[in-house]
């Protein structure tokens, strides 16, 4: 009995019926036809699902290396090192900047090296850090600059994203890329979401509720060890189980020219409020849990920890991203996005109610004080980051629907050149998009003020969150949704 991946077509009695998939080697599919209703249903969409998994598997384990230090930050003090929280800010952003810097590179590697190529590089690029960070954190004695250098090697995981979304994007007719699209891009970030819960987990001597008490010992470099298993795991399963596309090789100045096209920015712009609002907020959630409603005072605690929150975010906004794009699918994805950035907007304004109640928590007082209104700032961050999250389904639908309108021919050649130019512009846009994990914390943290000047960073940050959103939604709607244009005839 043959597999799919060791047979040459996706099947003998598609071969009969159609063009099948057909194979320079194990590793090549010179013919890739998902529009092809034929096609697709006599094997492709088994072959699509099968790289999309091992896809996912490895963005997955890249996003949780990407965000190892989104919870590492809030536990170094427990094994000896002495940062302040402008410099554990510091270290959340430097990772995600890098990991956007790197989209871009990692965007253009796909049509050169090939899809399932470029998966096993990037994976075992995951390495590097992994095996820096387990030597680093043993020894509070580590530089910070040294630790500085780890979090931009992390960076790597969040370059895996575009390349995983710009392969993926070549597998899938136009019909199902939003729901494809979107389980990809959630599977990876979830990512975020298992790391900071595994973490506290792994990292601690009597696990998550022991970490809650006050576990005792905390072996941090643990969870090192773990992603560096995954890691060779992600590579191995890329390596025996995906494929490469003919088809969507091709020089990267072929599809550079998407950088001269005013979609590519403006879509750029927009994901910027959704992707850039998701990563950001979760490297920044956890910290500021931890800032203003846990201290070290006796008594004044109240039950609120961190670790036992911050994956809360991560997970909620991962969980929507997929039923966005599936909700885009069937209204266009457009529509969705304005109201996202509408909702998004009101759930904003929300959490900077609940930060305008906050006091610095300098007493056990102010530490009590700030408990009261935990509720509604984690109600209404939760909420924030669903939008987050259907926003980012939404918008990722929007993309290879923009480029197939402005193609306007449905030859052949016309549609594969689309496609290559909407997997550019997918990994140009998630490029853009993911410093929002830089900037974000870099405003809460504001160095550029005192200490006692803090707060009142955070309360500005949101108030420009908040009419950012506002600005995302009057782009949307008079790029693609006024009445009579073709953006808007065309359902994008």
């Amino acid at each position: 009995m043959t597999t799919l991946h060791d047979a040459p077509t996706p099947g003998a009695e598609a071969a009969a019926a159609t063009d099948a998939p057909s194979r320079r080697t194990r590793r090549w599919i010179d013919d890739w036809q998902p529009e092809d209703r034929t096609f697709w249903e006599g094997g492709g969409r088994q072959v699509a699902r099968r790289n999309l998994v091992w896809s996912i598997f490895a963005e997955h384990i890249g996003f949780s290396v990407w965000f190892l230090w989104s919870m590492s930050t809030g536990l170094l003090a427990a094994v000896g090192f002495g940062y302040g929280a402008e410099q554990l800010f510091i270290l959340t952003s430097v990772s995600s900047g890098v990991g956007a810097l790197l989209r871009v590179p990692y965007t253009f590697a796909v049509p050169v090296f090939g899809g399932r190529n470029w998966t096993v590089i990037s994976a075992l690029l995951l390495l590097i850090p992994t095996i820096m960070f387990v030597v680093a954190v043993q020894n509070p004695d580590t530089p910070y600059s040294v630790m500085i250098l780890i979090s931009a090697l992390s960076g790597f995981g969040g370059g895996n994203f575009a390349s995983s979304m710009a392969n993926i994007n070549s597998f899938y007719p136009q019909s199902e890329k939003g729901w494809a699209l979107g389980l990809n891009a959630a599977g990876g970030n979830i990512g975020v979401a298992v790391v900071q819960l595994l973490l506290p987990i792994v990292v601690g001597a009597g696990g998550l509720w022991g970490l809650i008490k006050g576990a005792e010992t905390i072996e941090l470099h643990r969870i090192g060890y773990l992603y560096i298993a995954l890691s060779v795991l992600a590579a191995a399963g890329a390596y025996f189980f995906m494929d490469n596309l003919a088809h969507a090789q091709t020089r990267a100045s072929e599809t550079a020219t998407i950088l001269k096209q005013k979609d590519t920015w403006t879509m750029s712009f927009l994901y910027i409020g959704t992707f850039g609002s998701f990563i950001g907020y979760s490297g920044a959630f956890g910290l500021l849990i931890k800032l203003y409603f846990s201290g070290t005072f006796e008594g004044a605690f109240s039950g609120y920890q961190f670790a036992y929150y911050a994956f809360l975010g991560a997970t909620i906004g991962s969980i929507c991203r997929p039923f966005g794009g599936r909700i885009a699918d069937r209204l266009g994805g457009a529509r969705v996005t304005l109201v996202v950035f509408v909702l998004q907007a009101l759930g904003t304004l929300g959490v900077l109610y609940a930060v305008y109640q906050l006091e610095p928590a300098t007493s056990p007082e102010a530490v009590a004080a700030n408990g009261e209104v935990f509720g509604l700032f984690l109600a209404t961050f939760l909420f924030v980051f669903a939008m987050t999250g259907f926003g980012n389904g939404s918008t990722f639908k929007m993309i290879p629907a923009i480029w197939r309108t402005k193609a306007a021919t449905k030859d052949a050649a016309g549609l594969r050149r689309a496609t290559l130019e909407a997997s550019a512009a997918v990994g140009i846009v998630s490029a853009v998009g993911a410093f929002g994990g830089f900037v974000i914390p870099m405003m809460f943290a504001a160095p550029w003020v005192g200490a006692d000047e803090k707060l009142g960073a955070v309360q500005t940050a949101f108030w420009l969150f908040t009419a950012y959103y506002v600005a995302c939604a009057v782009v949307t709607y008079v790029a693609y949704l006024r009445r009579g244009t073709p953006m808007a005839d065309a359902r994008v």
